[in-house]
């Protein structure tokens, strides 16, 4: 609750709203404890008394009535009226898109087209035609707010509840012989209630403005009782000559179904798991720059990346993903990239072109030189123009990144035509002639398909050809051959490998399988907890490593034809990014640690080609060097 209460308390508008809000229930509550005037006693003789009059603060309406007493009683009434409608409403409507999305089938189908034919009536004239047929009264306009609102419920938890009914866990109840009714009971609605909360949270201040509606049009509260509806309806022949009897409850409508509406909205962000992770605002389109320190001009690999660091920012939290890591990519080359999953491999990834969600995402430090242009801080329109053109990336899930409406032809026209000026036609001629060079069979054919009728290997075939397809410096694969089958996968690697050598692409290629890394990389650098632990020629790494955590990974790789060998693990687990240790990161989990490992930070200490993050390494780098 109060981590919940925080992350509402961050989002100033739903606080606002809040706060407003909060102010207006307490004052209904204590209402019949404040010393008012009766608010149904009528005196003409101090008909339309302006505000501030003696006795009256907001003035009289035209039959005399105090108008602070019946705006509080009002108030009050309109409050009970919404949200006792939002109960109801949100009751049967869940109740019913529960039933309908577990069941499926004919039960689904009956249900969903009788809440159709009510959608298809607009509410307003529905909860007309429900009080025309019930009769005036405020309850018949509660229960006509609250009938024209449970479509909205049911078709929005039916929706939520067909995705959770076909889930392992639910086999799982079933197995275990729970019947329907406990399943409904403990299983699902559990999950759907935070978005019952937020439909809620959303819809109860429209509902208290349809219930002032329907008392507006005289079909609602009946006179002498007062909620804010009828007292607009009651001022509205006066709304020229004495406007405050308008003025006073229409202001509160608005501050109530306001104040409802923000706070809804913050409810909504702080329930949804997916903004937790950071401020409850949209992205930017490129990561936030707060550096202090700029490191110096480029050195002469095709991409620089100097003493680069990436933070998250969430609440009173800071995560170090990325710190002061430090890789050049030579013209040609394949750097690899190596490490547990949280090491901030993606992370690095994703900082080159600003690509690192913000909030929470921002670069604290170092520069990425790309042609001789730092690209950390770099205007959007650069980083746009940059992007895909002159440094592509190709993604690890090719049927997440590719949009499942447009065939994949088109979205390859798309990525060449936003950098080239080129007909639509030459467009398609050069996606096909994309195809063919990522070795897709009948390509002509294969454009005009969807993401999801081609296979997991066709997809990320297509998602290199993207890549491609403005003939870029700079490839940067995050971990594309992941998700695939061994065989699809060294086809993949091999197909990178020869495009490398045709067209001279420079590759920094993301990985956690040193299989990986010695068939195509060149060189290796090897990520822990944020860092560079240690870095060099691929062969020379992987036959003599020279950091305990990259030994240990090496010899978590299963070896054929070896004989048998027990496989080791590294104990423990990544230490997390937000509480990093004193000194080196992996001396928790290092059998070699000694005392000093884990008082005071360690540099990357080079030597020629190799490099190494380590007290006690488990070779001596540089009388490698000097053998070689």
């Amino acid at each position: 609750m109060i981590a919940f209460l925080k992350l509402l308390a961050r989002n100033r508008m739903a606080a606002a709203g809040g706060i407003v809000l909060s102010f207006v229930v307490a004052l209904a509550v204590v209402t019949p404890l404040l010393p008012l005037q009766p608010p149904d006693v009528t005196n003409t003789a101090n008909r339309f008394l302006p505000p501030f009059s003696e006795g009256h603060l907001l003035g009289t309406d035209h039959l005399g009535r105090d108008l602070l007493s019946r705006l509080m009683w009002g108030t009050r009434l309109s409050l009970a009226v919404g949200a006792a409608a939002a109960i109801i409403a949100a009751v049967i409507g869940s109740a019913i898109g529960i039933v309908a999305g577990y069941f499926g089938g004919r039960t689904d189908n009956i249900i969903m087209r009788i809440v159709d034919m009510l959608m298809a009536f607009p509410y307003i004239l529905l909860a007309l035609a429900i009080v025309a047929a019930l009769g005036p009264g405020l309850m018949n306009a509660l229960i006509a707010v609250a009938a024209v609102n449970i479509p909205f419920f049911a078709r929005n938890i039916r929706g939520v509840t067909v995705g959770l009914a076909g889930r392992e866990f639910i086999d799982a109840a079933k197995l275990a012989g729970m019947g329907h009714g406990r399943i409904l009971a403990q299983e699902l609605l559990p999950n759907v209630v935070p978005v019952i909360v937020i439909a809620m949270s959303t819809t109860i201040g429209w509902m208290i403005l349809e219930t002032a509606g329907l008392s507006f049009l005289g079909l609602g509260s009946q006179p002498p009782q007062a909620d804010l509806g009828s007292m607009l309806g009651e001022a509205r022949s006066a709304l020229i000559t004495n406007p405050h009897t308008s003025v006073v409850p229409g202001l509160m409508i608005f501050v109530i179904v306001m104040s409802i509406n923000l706070f809804g909205d913050g409810v909504r962000d702080a329930l949804d798991p997916r903004l937790r992770s950071g401020a409850l605002t949209r992205p930017r389109p490129a990561t936030i720059v707060d550096r202090d320190n700029v490191p110096d001009g480029p050195g002469d690999g095709v991409l620089d990346i100097r003493a680069l660091e990436t933070q998250f920012h969430v609440g009173p939290r800071v995560y170090r993903a990325v710190n002061e890591v430090s890789l050049a990519v030579q013209p040609g080359e394949c750097l690899g990239v190596i490490g547990e999953s949280g090491s901030g491999k993606s992370v690095t990834a994703l900082s080159v072109m600003g690509l690192v969600a913000s909030p929470p995402g921002v670069i604290t430090g170092g520069a990425v030189f790309h042609d001789g242009h730092d690209l950390i801080g770099a205007p959007y329109r650069d980083l746009r123009r940059l992007r895909g053109d002159k440094v592509a990336y190709i993604f690890q899930d090719p049927l997440a990144t590719l949009h499942p409406l447009y065939r994949v032809g088109d979205q390859l026209a798309e990525a060449i035509l936003v950098h080239h000026r080129v007909g639509k036609a030459e467009a398609r001629a050069r996606a096909v002639a994309l195809l063919k060079s990522v070795r897709i069979p009948n390509a002509e054919r294969r454009i005009d398909a969807y993401p999801h009728e081609l296979s997991g290997g066709m997809r990320q075939r297509v998602g290199i050809a993207m890549a491609l397809a403005n003939d870029p410096e700079v490839i940067i694969a995050d971990e594309p051959t992941t998700a695939l089958d061994v065989t699809v996968q060294a086809q993949i690697l091999a197909l990178l490998d020869d495009l490398r050598r045709e067209r001279g692409l420079s590759i920094l290629f993301i990985t956690h399988d040193f299989g990986v890394v010695a068939q195509l990389c060149d060189r290796v650098a090897v990520m822990y907890a944020g860092r560079i632990v240690e870095e060099g020629p691929t062969a020379e790494v992987l036959a003599a490593p020279a950091h305990p955590y990259t030994k240990r990974l090496i010899a978590c790789v299963p070896e054929l034809g070896q004989g048998r060998r027990e496989l080791a693990a590294i104990p423990g687990l990544p230490p997390a990014v937000d509480r990093l240790p004193a000194g080196c990161h992996f001396a928790p989990r290092c059998d070699k640690a000694r005392e000093i490992c884990g008082q005071e930070p360690l540099p990357l200490a080079r030597s020629g080609a190799r490099a190494v993050r380590c007290r006690f390494p488990e070779e001596d780098i540089a009388s490698q060097e000097d053998t070689a």
